[in-house]
């Protein structure tokens, strides 16, 4: 988000974002707020456990997912039939339960492998490209086709032992009759430019603030135009510089930067009222099917839901050709066009840009997908507050690495 003037806008602390996002958990769950906020706190809190547990058990990892209903839980899938007792941790100021599954067919560095290497094999086996990606859930490499290619080749379990022989990994065939596309031209700031090749207006949406470790700049999506003019929540234009893009294979960042150096904000709500600070960065590695994710988007304002694909692969051309299996996707409903390069967060935690969505025949969204910020371009990283919410002036900056 750009700057604005010191007193533009209220700045949350932590823990409100906390409850701000508490609020759309609860309403979601249909959980009390004061249960909504503990079961976030221990979201963030349990992430080192979590990554532990991956580590140790990284030959038979299958997956790890956050259950959220009947209780709230994490669970870990792991291949072969050698039991682990289940544990509880200390997260959020709650005890956790953490079960442990076995049985599943193939870890998850086998099926992010298999997507890799039989990415071309598997679209050429159908009439149309399929979008794919891992389901840390079920352990399966999770294909995603149309109606009409699933009538035309026998139907799910027909094309699912198909892909099976062909990839050599579980495969789970889901039919969605769907349209993945880069979100059109429309953190959580609007962006607003005129394309030369037909003369419309265009829209998108501001991301995070970065630096390069002598400037900061701004993020939004590569696809989206080179030159576009910040608007503040007043309208009032800012005319940005264009630094770059970045949109092949796992890529899609543009990074743009203004006459005034950036802060480590973003609007965490429809209206852009409300900045909230971002003090951390969540890596891929440790994002787990489950996770409860929030966005903004120009478009369709401020939302939450569940992660549910890691290693995602979108299903169009649209990495300057085939996608790498390096996104991650969130459950719709709220995702329109304009929404492109918005942030995904959860508190004051940073995950990564809107890229893109999958839309159903009716326009309604599935799902959207986001670049983590691990796959910021070097020597760019972002940019986090350290400076007490009580503090009246500008926060301060530090940069968290790659």
């Amino acid at each position: 988000m750009l700057a604005q003037p010191a007193a533009a806008q209220a700045v949350q602390t932590r823990e409100d974002a906390l409850m701000q996002d508490a609020g759309e958990y609860a309403r979601l769950y249909g959980v009390p707020q004061d249960e909504a906020l503990r079961r976030l706190r221990a979201q963030h809190d349990s992430v080192a456990t979590t990554d532990a547990i991956a580590s140790r058990y990284r030959d038979r990892l299958a997956g790890i997912s956050v259950q959220h209903r009947p209780d709230y839980r994490y669970v870990v899938y792991l291949t072969g039939d050698d039991p682990v007792p289940a544990m509880r941790i200390r997260a959020g100021g709650m005890e956790v339960p953490v079960t442990f599954r076995t049985g599943a067919k193939a870890s998850r560095d086998r099926v992010v492998w298999a997507i890799t290497y039989h990415q071309a094999a598997i679209r050429a086996a159908l009439p149309s490209p399929p979008s794919m990606g891992l389901d840390p859930r079920t352990g399966e490499l999770v294909v995603i086709i149309g109606n009409a290619i699933a009538a035309a080749d026998g139907g799910a379990a027909a094309i699912d032992a198909e892909l099976e022989k062909l990839a050599g990994v579980p495969v789970q065939v889901r039919v969605l009759e769907r349209t993945d596309v880069n979100l059109s031209l429309h953190g959580g700031g609007r962006l607003s430019g005129v394309n030369a090749a037909d003369g419309k207006r265009y829209l998108c949406t501001t991301g995070f603030a970065v630096t390069d470790g002598t400037r900061s700049g701004i993020t939004t999506a590569a696809h989206c135009l080179d030159d576009m003019t910040y608007y503040d929540p007043e309208r009032r234009p800012t005319p940005l510089s264009f630094v770059g893009q970045w949109g092949w294979g796992y890529h899609d960042i543009q990074i743009h930067t203004g006459a005034a150096p950036e802060r480590p904000l973003l609007y965490s709500d429809t209206a852009r009222t409300i900045e909230r600070p971002v003090e951390a960065q969540r890596s891929k590695a440790s994002t787990r099917a489950g996770d409860f994710v929030c966005h903004r988007g120009e478009s369709s304002g401020y939302s939450c839901a569940e992660v549910e694909l890691l290693d995602f692969a979108p299903a169009a051309d649209l990495c300057g050709g085939p996608c790498l299996p390096t996104w991650v996707t969130v459950a719709g409903p709220s995702c329109k066009g304009g929404d492109s390069g918005g942030p995904v967060f959860s508190g004051t935690t940073a995950f990564g840009v809107v890229k893109g969505a999958s839309y159903r025949k009716d326009g309604s969204c599935a799902f959207y997908f986001y670049m983590s910020l691990d796959y910021l371009p070097a020597p760019w990283s972002l940019l986090v507050d350290t400076a007490p919410r009580s503090d009246p002036g500008l926060p301060s900056a530090a940069a968290v690495g790659e």
